[in-house]
């Protein structure tokens, strides 16, 4: 080994100079700072290395300071020096002088500044643990706990904090010392053993210590009071959900459920929401002359604790109102426009701490948020029950039993707010034991395509009280839509009422005696017949244009159906609904949903599962399906009779009718029957002449037809004492339940109803 090489000292540049100033001695840590070998400096002065000479010379006599340098590539380096003063053999002087680069004392300088700062301030937590995570170092000042150890060096997490506390904080270091991966802005409860009350939030920055050589040493941990902030964020959270769970629901039930599932654990550990009974019909909640207003219970979450007891009526403050802070229960009024509807009152367990002022704020703002919800919600339930209102105004009964039929209707609007849509439907009762079956569409939804297919309902059944042939009401209901559309105002088109011209309809009336079905169609679907054992065809009706096109005319269809047969009607919302919208293939689909059901057990159910099944891919447009299942009048139970225009054969009539009624056991209506047919038959014969046909029909009603050749109306008057006739009609008119008319093709119909029991 060079004798002129010193060894290292710790890797710190170091020279030996004697008492004449040489360089007796290097180290290789000085050969790597400088870049000179140490040949190249041993024997020369000290000096020589001075980048400034001599005056840099008189510094080497202080103890320590700074110089500067020469450097083996001509450079130079300022270092920060220490001359130690040895003691060398025979008395000569010796000096150990130790060098390091000026920058990096800074640095260490710095560094240890800042180390000892960062214990010593007050602002920021500060702890230092070894692998085992031990405590080594901490500013103890900074945790705001009881029972905390005098000296925490030594001491491991759970030795002062809340078991499952520490095992938190432990998992968090033990991650930062097995993967290195720093971990910023954890957020930790903690709770110290003699104080285990509501934790404070601490949030922790950690990160691993190595040595320069990599050798692991421990993990700090940075650490801050963010419970404030903790508790703002919570509060911020909690409000932030209530408005968005508050918000998604027009049902008052469903808003109060919502409310209660955001407060628990948002607030508390129990919730409660008390909603005036007013509200749930829509209607304006009024306090009673007591001043007290009935709620209901509407919607709980979380488990009840000892003093979840009932609050009693609103207004009775000696059961419980809005509390205070610093208490266990806490409630804040529902009200909304200055009128009352409700409370909600959230309670906690006293290991979660008392309510403080601003819980009870945030608890207010968030009834006064659901307030309002509660209130659109009460007003809809109000529209919407105005909205149904109409809709079962407009609509028959879902099942109607007529003597000609038995009928169950399945009516779903596309517009699921209102409830409400164009589609109707309908069952009308004519004479003879008739039955009229009508289904329709108004283009669009909801309520003002509602109130347009009233109007257009209302129509039919007036038609229909004419009863005229279908093609002939379609043509008068079309004349009725082309009205309709001229006489619409620019304020109800800017208002978006319905426009009724392209509505669809088709008007099929079944006589139950002959058997005969007469269909006619304006732009509708044909009607499905269902034969007895499953059969399925569609009725071949010509559908004529919409209603509102005017100048085309409309056929009507004819077809004879044997007993046990069911007529479908519907609309085209039903064979669009699975089958994308091409009506050949869903009325095929139909087709094979109505071959398939059980049309002679319960209809209502039946026709629930067909549509069911036609539109599992959601509605696009309302759906209306009516059954019909037809019932016969058995031969049995008329009485046809065909005599000449001759005033005498009115005796003969009568002797008939009677035979007749007394055969049925109809003897009671024997009398009443005899003056009405000797009118009707009378008047026929003197003023339409002959053939008079006398029919006598027996059903739910015994209805009594003549029919003559002749298209005159009849009109019924007050005949004044002077006259001799005139009274026939008005006799009549009293003595059964309705009487009527209808044209046929062979002239007129007269008839008239009467009950078969005793009026």
């Amino acid at each position: 080994m060079d004798s002129r090489r010193l060894p290292n000292i710790d890797g710190v540049a170091a020279a030996l100079v004697d008492g004449d100033g040489r360089v007796v001695g290097w180290t290789s840590a000085a050969e790597q700072l400088l870049g000179l070998p140490a040949a190249q400096v041993t024997g020369r002065p000290a000096a020589d290395l001075l980048a400034d000479g001599a005056g840099d010379a008189r510094a080497l006599g202080r103890r320590t300071g700074e110089v500067r340098l020469r450097t083996g590539d001509g450079g130079t380096l300022e270092v920060a020096y220490q001359v130690l003063p040895l003691a060398g053999e025979h008395g000569e002087v010796r000096a150990l002088v130790l060098a390091t680069p000026a920058d990096t004392v800074a640095r260490r300088r710095q560094d240890e500044a800042f180390t000892r700062e960062l214990f010593l301030q007050d602002r920021l937590g500060l702890a230092f643990f070894d692998t085992d995570l031990r405590l080594l170092r901490t500013n103890t000042h900074l945790l705001p706990y009881t029972g905390l150890p005098a000296h925490l060096a030594g001491h491991r997490l759970g030795d002062f904090l809340q078991p499952e506390d520490a095992a938190a904080a432990e998992a968090v270091l033990r991650g930062v010392l097995a993967s290195g991966e720093p971990v910023v802005r954890a957020e930790l409860p903690i709770r110290t053993l003699d104080d285990p009350g509501p934790a404070v939030v601490m949030e922790v920055q950690a990160f691993r210590l190595q040595a320069p050589d990599g050798t692991l040493i421990g993990v700090t941990a940075l650490f801050g009071d963010v419970t404030e902030l903790h508790r703002y964020r919570r509060r911020a959270d909690v409000l932030h959900r209530a408005t968005a769970a508050v918000g998604g629901s027009l049902s008052v039930a469903g808003t109060a459920e919502d409310l209660a599932g955001v407060l628990v654990p948002g607030l508390g550990s129990r919730a409660e929401v008390d909603i005036a009974e007013a509200v749930f019909t829509g209607d304006d909640p009024v306090p009673g002359a007591d001043g007290l207003l009935a709620v209901r219970r509407t919607a709980t979450a979380g488990q009840p604790g000892p003093d979840a007891r009932p609050l009693g009526p609103l207004g009775d403050e000696r059961l419980g109102g809005p509390a205070a802070a610093g208490s266990l229960s806490m409630s804040a009024p529902l009200q909304a426009r200055g009128g009352p509807l409700g409370r909600v009152t959230v309670r906690r367990r006293p290991e979660e701490g008392s309510y403080e002022a601003e819980d009870l704020e945030l608890l207010r703002e968030i009834a006064a948020r659901a307030s309002l919800a509660l209130d659109n919600a009460r007003r809809y339930t109000r529209e919407h029950r105005a909205a149904v209102g109409l809709q079962r105004s407009l609509l028959p009964p879902a099942e109607t039993v007529v003597p000609a039929a038995t009928t169950a209707s399945v009516y779903r609007p596309t517009d699921t707010a209102t409830g409400v849509g164009g589609d109707w439907f309908d069952v009308i009762p004519l004479s003879g034991a008739r039955v009229a079956l009508v289904a329709g569409d108004v283009v669009g939804h909801g309520l003002q395509a509602s109130a347009t297919m009233g109007r257009l309902r209302t129509a039919v059944r007036t038609l229909a009280d004419l009863d005229l042939e279908p093609d002939e009401l379609l043509v008068h209901l079309d004349d009725l839509v082309s009205q309709l559309v001229v006489e619409g105002s620019e304020e109800e088109r800017e208002r978006g009422v319905a426009d009724p011209s392209g509505a669809t309809c088709v008007y099929a009336v079944y006589d139950p005696v002959s058997g005969i079905c007469q269909a006619a169609s304006a732009g509708h679907p044909p009607p499905a017949l269902v034969h007895p054992g499953g059969r399925v065809e569609y009725l071949r009706v010509n559908p004529g244009p919409p209603l509102g096109v005017g100048g085309l005319p409309f056929e009507t269809a004819e077809c004879a159906l044997r007993a046990g047969s069911v007529l479908a009607l519907y609309t085209d919302g039903l064979i669009e609904g699975g089958s994308g919208g091409d009506l050949d293939e869903g009325m095929a689909q139909l087709a094979v949903r109505l071959g398939e059901a059980d049309l002679d057990g319960d209809l209502a159910a039946a026709g629930r599962a067909i549509v069911a099944e036609m539109s599992t891919a959601g509605l696009s447009d309302d759906v209306t399906l009516l059954l019909a299942r037809l019932h016969p009048v058995p031969a049995a139970d008329t009485a046809v009779w065909t005599i000449d225009a001759d005033p005498s054969a009115v005796a003969g009539v009568r002797e008939a009718a009677t035979r007749t009624l007394e055969e049925w056991g109809l003897e009671a209506l024997v009398f009443t029957t005899e003056l009405v047919l000797s009118e009707l038959v009378t008047n026929a014969i003197r003023y339409a002449g002959g053939p008079v046909v006398v029919r006598l029909i027996r059903s739910s009603v015994l209805t009594c037809e003549v029919s003559d050749p002749s298209s005159t109306q009849p009109r019924m008057r007050r005949a004044r004492l002077t006259d001799e006739g005139g009274r026939g009609l008005y006799l009549v008119a009293q003595l059964t339940e309705r009487w009527g008319s209808r044209y046929t093709r062979g002239g007129k119909t007269i008839w008239a109803e009467q009950p078969l029991g005793p009026a």
